[in-house]
């Protein structure tokens, strides 16, 4: 209900490929997950998060994708645009008492996430601690109550260490 009453958008998962679509008027934007992956849910979420009013208006919020198979160039690239939604995916899954595990969503190539990767992830969630913005501060709650998570937003929950 989070999502529908106050954002007139829809989670849903079975997709074969997570997808934002947005508002057309009569219908709400969908939040399109994996399958049912809860790591997917969570994922997609924090991209709406990041997501501006602007880029809630585009398909796909209109960002850059390049699929699994990226070469050194891309992965930095996608490395670099997914630091702000990975580290509040970790803040998600911390809410729910899930594990969560940083993806470098290219396992064609070999290339799994990168050291400093990793630790940009850790501090951008270390800094979301203290400087959560509403929508996903809003989530972080929501999750919270529901799972019977307290003390998320404590930075020592958030070092690289962590990550294995």
């Amino acid at each position: 209900m989070f999502f529908f009453v106050e954002f007139h958008t829809r989670l849903e998962g079975g997709a074969d490929e997570p997808f934002y679509l947005p508002a057309d008027g009569l219908n709400p934007a969908k939040i399109l997950f994996t399958r049912d992956y809860f790591a997917s849910g969570l994922h997609e979420v924090a991209h709406w998060c990041v997501a501006g009013d602007e880029r809630r208006g585009l398909q796909d919020y209109g960002y850059w994708y390049a699929p699994d198979g990226r070469d050194m160039e891309q992965q930095a690239e996608f490395e670099r645009v997914e630091i702000k939604p990975q580290a509040l995916e970790w803040i998600f899954s911390v809410a729910c008492g899930a594990k969560f595990r940083v993806s470098a969503d290219n396992l064609a190539s070999g290339l799994g996430p990168s050291a400093d990767f990793k630790e940009a992830i850790a501090s951008q969630a270390r800094f979301y601690c203290g400087n959560l913005p509403a929508r996903p501060a809003r989530f972080v709650s929501a999750l919270g109550d529901f799972y019977k998570q307290k003390n998320i937003l404590q930075q020592e929950l958030y070092c690289t260490h962590l990550l294995g």
